[in-house]
């Protein structure tokens, strides 16, 4: 077993943040951290959002389910960050975010992560302010495999299988998995129905409480299973051929008025890799994929949708591909270029059901088949020089959005995107970084087009565009810096970064319509991480980081200056004790500061500060098999750590929104073996 664990925590955009899982690897780089074996080592839950919130200072989580949760890296979220997995960049289908694209791949399936802050990305579209790069299994040339099931409290299980083997030129892989779960109690008692209860009573939204026959459904269901084929065709050229099936049934999202009945999401991916073909061809790099993905979201499981439910059904198909190629010139010097093209159509209706009858009618367009195409001719290179690194990008991009409304415009975008970024190595032991960076991403289908209605009193149907199709694109300009120190027995990484936000896109609650509006804002914050070893057994980790977010301008009739979703300083540290070389104990510890710098104006709450204490340990035994067990909230402390911001659409009677707690006490028995 390893005897270092470093959790080098990130807070600078280029830097990168990673989870730590437990007894993983970490390869560091100064532009980022890969985490590697995750599938093994996040073993509580298959959710990616909720394996790096608890484990990662400067990435929070907002917590809609038991399940699919989304991520705020860095005060970033929704379409600022870009997830990447396996090099398709994937979006979901949900215009309420029950489904954001870390949710379409599970960790039992992820060999390695890679989170990357701030602008420094040329190579993906619309990398804002940070990426989440995932990597999936690889198949192996050798057969082995592995089984493990999984138990925890609330009736959670999870099952899951792997079998990789091969030959000298054809490797395959197989993994799949299937997770449930009952409602999670919070540190008071309370599952998710209860929650809803409490809140909505004297509230007069008693009728979005879980019908009487729902109120004791699992809060999910989800099924994964992914397929690889990599072929070498020669001995430097491969072609790899990956597909990935997510299935999620029967999702509650209490603090919503609709649950998503199911959430299927396809990913097919082909890429090719030469290396060595030619003085003009270090690399050549060509890749296809698609991506599809079908959301129903209704009523049903509510006490309005007894007699007749709403269903909001959405759909998203995601198509790209990138041509590039690297080449050394002048001596160490690495130049990569390339071409990156893709097209996203969103699609959104809504349907109205008769239960008596079991008819459905139309009830509306929400978004009217719109088409994202972009394309893209990227630049970037490399060089290292005695103790300095540097390196640099530039893109340019041609977007056009097109919709099939008869009533609102088609818009077209353009844009220069540039960084660079240097280190340098000041002593020996000691390593100083910073970076500039300017980077940009257009409005999407729902912050454009997005169309609700309203019943009014003498029955007619009003329609409400809370999209605005005058959106101009946002652009990000950040500068980062940082500082890091090597002792003996440890680190100690010092990170900032300042980001100015040109034409950010935010949400105006205060607004009947054309919500989304464009404002400039600033964000800024820093980062203190490191790691001790006090012996080669035990080991301690730790990371802090703090930000600030602030608009430059204010939001039409609005005065709060507080930008939305800048969470509080969080801490994060572990301590670990390797007793022998096969097992290990560890005690960690989660806590955030009182989130009191809010947006008041558009529906954010003050929320009290908490301490988490966990504890986990494994022993892997020589006959191939791996125990683990462990309990999360040891306290079993009843706490919240997501606010509302009004561009998601939740329980709220107006004075008012419906907050989610945590899990409570949760304890959890894991069994794994390997061949």
């Amino acid at each position: 077993m390893r005897k270092t664990i470093y959790l080098s925590l990130c807070c600078v955009g280029v830097l990168s943040a990673s989870e730590q899982l437990g007894d993983i690897d970490i390869v560091e780089q100064v532009t980022s951290e890969v985490v590697e074996n995750v599938s093994s080592e996040e073993i509580k839950s298959a959710d990616l959002a909720e394996a790096l919130q608890r484990n990662i200072p400067s990435v929070s989580m907002i917590r809609r389910s038991g399940i699919a949760n989304d991520v705020i890296l860095r005060g970033q979220t929704r379409d600022n960050i870009n997830v990447i997995v396996d090099g398709a960049k994937i979006y979901g289908a949900c215009v309420n975010r029950m489904d954001p694209p870390t949710s379409h791949i599970v960790t039992h399936a992820i060999d390695e992560v890679e989170v990357l802050e701030g602008p420094f990305d040329v190579e993906n579209f619309g990398t804002l302010s940070g990426e989440i790069k995932v990597t999936t299994k690889k198949p192996t040339k050798d057969i082995n495999g592995e089984i493990e099931a999984n138990v925890g409290s609330f009736g959670y299980k999870k099952y899951s299988g792997t079998i990789s083997g091969g030959t000298d030129r054809v490797r395959m892989l197989f993994t799949a998995s299937t997770e449930s779960s009952e409602q999670y109690e919070d540190g008071d008692g309370n599952d998710l129905a209860t929650q809803l209860a409490n809140y909505t009573r004297d509230r007069g939204l008693s009728g979005y409480n879980y019908a009487p026959q729902y109120e004791d459904m699992d809060a999910f269901e989800k099924t994964m299973m992914m397929g690889k084929i990599f072929v070498d065709v020669t001995d430097n050229q491969e072609l790899r051929l990956s597909y990935t099936a997510n299935r999620s049934d029967n999702v509650l999202y209490p603090s919503s008025k609709m649950d998503a009945i199911y959430d299927d999401s396809d990913i097919a991916n082909l890429e090719y890799i030469g290396k060595d073909l030619g003085k003009y061809s270090k690399k050549l790099y060509f890749q296809v994929y698609n991506s599809q993905v079908e959301h129903p979201m209704s009523t049903q499981y509510r006490v309005v949708g007894e007699d007749g439910y709403m269903t909001h059904k959405l759909t998203t198909e995601m198509t790209g591909v990138k041509l590039k190629n690297s080449v050394d010139i002048i001596g160490d010097r690495e130049i990569t270029y390339g071409i990156d093209g893709s097209k996203r159509n969103w699609d959104g209706h809504y349907y109205m059901t008769m239960v008596s009858t079991g008819m459905t009618r139309d009830a509306g367009i929400s978004i009217d088949d719109v088409d994202t195409d972009n394309i893209g001719l990227f630049l970037k290179s490399k060089r290292e020089s005695g103790n300095l690194k540097i390196e640099w990008g530039a893109r340019y991009d041609d977007t056009s959005v097109d919709t099939q409304s008869s009533t609102e415009k088609d818009r077209n975008f353009y844009d220069v995107s540039a960084n660079v970024f240097a280190t340098y190595k000041v002593a020996d032991n000691t390593n100083v970084f910073g970076g500039a960076g300017k980077s940009s991403r257009v409005p999407d289908a729902r912050e454009l087009y997005n169309t609700k209605y309203k019943t009014l009193e003498d029955g007619t149907v009003q329609r409400i565009l809370n999209g605005n199709p005058d959106l101009k694109q946002t652009r990000n300009y950040e500068l980062d810096f940082g500082v890091e120190q090597f002792f003996t027995g440890g680190k100690v990484k010092v990170k900032t970064f300042y980001s100015k936000l040109k034409d950010y896109i935010y949400y105006n609650g205060d607004k009947m319509m054309n919500n989304f509006e464009n404002i400039d804002a600033h964000i800024y914050g820093a980062e203190l991480s490191g790691n001790y070893s006090f012996t080669d057994d035990l080991i301690l980790n730790a990371g802090v980081a703090y930000k600030k977010g602030r608009k430059d301008t204010l939001p039409t009739g609005q005065t709060d200056r507080d930008l939305a979703d800048i969470s509080p300083v969080k801490l994060n540290a572990s301590l670990s004790y390797d007793y022998d070389d096969q097992g290990f104990v560890q005690l960690s510890v989660v806590s955030a500061g009182k989130w009191t710098d809010i947006d008041s104006d558009n529906g954010e709450q003050e929320l009290d500060g908490y301490t988490v204490l966990n504890f986990k340990t494994s022993r892997e035994f020589n006959n191939g098999i791996v125990l683990s067990a462990g309990v999360d909230n040891i306290t079993d402390e009843t706490y919240t750590i997501t606010n509302t911001y009004k561009d998601l659409i939740l329980m709220t009677d107006t004075t008012d929104t419906m907050l989610i707690n945590e899990p409570g006490r949760y304890f959890y028995v894991d069994a794994k073996y390997k061949f």
